[in-house]
């Protein structure tokens, strides 16, 4: 009596049966508390590289920084000439990032940001950011060693700029008087990234806060 052949549903079946058992033996649970691996290398610690990165970013602006009014004037007499003399920028599509140094009498904060009146600049309106939001990529693009190919993705290198920010908050503005600041003799190092000929808005660095 000759054996009848299992039809090939059958064996579709079979085969299908043998694959799923060989997937759940070798699929490994890991709990949603274990370290995330993102191609091969461990995730981004944003806290860690601002802590480690900072003092860098701190020393680069000072050293780059121009005074204040130097740059307005040159950024008003042509902005990618003044870019390309004294700023830095990721690629031909991205804005020019300044390092400056200035000072002036401080205004009443409003949004996060602080009006400064410079002496002998006019047209130009010139804030600092003081929190508690700190807005922007200035501090990271500025300094020329931060680029796109350092990090796995976009994410983590918006990350890193958060982070460097975040160090501002922490060392430069934490236990500032915002409410008093009205009115006040500031000194200032910080960055900031060109947007309009008559706008600069700072990330300062250094922040000196007098009578």
């Amino acid at each position: 009596m000759t054996a009848t052949r299992p039809s090939a549903r059958v064996e579709l079946w079979a085969l299908a049966v043998v694959v799923l058992v060989l997937l759940a033996l070798d699929t490994t649970t890991r709990s949603d508390k274990a370290p995330r691996i993102t191609n091969g290398a461990a995730a981004f610690d944003a806290q860690r590289y601002g802590t480690r990165t900072y003092p860098k970013v701190v020393a680069a602006v000072e050293k780059k920084a121009q005074p204040l009014i130097t740059l307005a004037k040159a950024i008003k007499a042509d902005p990618d000439a003044a870019g390309k003399r004294y700023g830095a920028r990721e690629s031909a599509s991205s804005p020019y990032n300044f390092a400056v140094t200035g000072e002036g009498v401080a205004g009443k904060p409003a949004d996060s940001l602080m009006p400064v009146k410079v002496k002998g600049l006019k047209g130009t309106t010139v804030s600092l950011q003081v929190g508690p939001a700190l807005n922007g990529t200035s501090l990271r693009d500025v300094v020329g060693f931060v680029n796109f190919n350092q990090f796995v993705n976009q994410v983590d290198y918006a990350d890193a700029g958060t982070a460097l920010n975040d160090q501002v908050k922490a060392k430069v503005l934490k236990g500032l008087d915002r409410a008093g600041l009205k009115g006040k003799h500031v000194r200032f190092t910080g960055a900031f990234t060109y947007l309009a000929p008559t706008v600069i808005t700072v990330t300062p660095v250094r922040l000196e806060v007098g009578p």
